[in-house]
């Protein structure tokens, strides 16, 4: 058995066409859909993801303003620039680039974000409203997991899904929409015991720790779909997954690939974020 790929790059191709329609019609009503994002620092990867975004959001036809701010910048000014965009009309989604530098307190930053304008979904009211199945901004990595489980036609309901990772950004948000599709989860972390297993158990099988290879073939169920979310720069330039492609793709029923699967599904989805602010907004006006 050799695994079927997910294509996250056609997949997401797919979903920001239709969705410049929808900016097309938001625009037909006299708004234009806009993006803040402020980066703080010099991170080479977080620069690039960054530039990603800004360019994403050109083609969608979405407004975007790239903030670039100095590493020492203190917490202070930061706070003011992101209450500078929540009062601004024209920006309707205001997303901060993690991580942050260690003198800023990432959750005071988050907790500033006006929820309506919280984009990335990280803010605590719209955290509760993921938990409770009804948050208008979920977290752009799960929820594009989601859309390509979907697109795929992969069954979850009553299927066994392991999520390896904890982190408020991925994990944690990965396994409670998992569970609103009724899924049996289970979560596991890097430090879990004997962890291939439950990964061995698993029907789907999603990886967000940050260690390079840390899932082999041998710890994949025949035919399972592997979600591989990790992203890491080895020493010789190249990207690779959580995941051991080779081996696993051997065993597995479908794999995403490191890079090109869920990556440019977290920037779509942020786009699709920002529209459905900018579609709240309206109506609220």
């Amino acid at each position: 058995m050799t695994a079927r790929i997910i294509d996250g790059k056609a997949i997401s191709q797919e979903l920001r066409a239709a969705w410049k329609v929808r900016v097309n019609e938001i625009k037909a009503r006299g708004v234009t859909p806009g993006l803040a994002v402020i980066i703080v620092g010099e991170d080479p990867a977080s620069r690039v993801y960054v530039g990603n975004k800004v360019k994403a959001c050109a083609e969608a036809g979405i407004y975007s303003e790239h903030i670039a701010l100095p590493a020492d910048t203190p917490e202070s000014v930061l706070l003011a620039r992101i209450a500078d965009l929540n009062a601004n009309p024209a920006i309707h989604g205001v997303l901060v680039q993690l991580p942050l530098p260690r003198h800023i307190d990432s959750n005071q930053v988050l907790e500033a974000i006006r929820p309506d304008k919280d984009v990335d979904g990280f803010h605590p009211m719209n955290v509760g409203a993921l938990v409770t199945g009804n948050t208008a901004f979920p977290p752009c990595t799960p929820s594009g997991t989601m859309k390509l489980l979907e697109k795929m036609g992969i069954e979850i309901e009553g299927r066994h899904a392991v999520v390896v990772g904890r982190s408020n950004i991925v994990g944690k948000p990965m396994a409670l929409m998992l569970l609103h599709k009724n899924a049996t989860v289970t979560i596991c972390t890097s430090r879990t015991v004997n962890l291939a297993k439950y990964t061995r158990d698993a029907d789907i099988l999603v990886v967000a720790t940050g260690k390079p290879g840390m899932i082999t073939g041998d710890m994949i169920k025949p035919g399972a779909t592997v979600i591989d979310i990790g992203i890491n720069r080895m020493p010789d330039g190249k990207l690779t997954g959580d995941v051991e492609f080779e081996s696993v793709k051997e065993v597995a029923g479908y794999i995403t690939p490191v890079p090109g699967g869920v990556g440019p599904m977290t920037i779509t989805m942020l786009i699709e974020n920002t529209i459905q602010a900018a579609e709240r907004a309206i109506i609220r006006n």
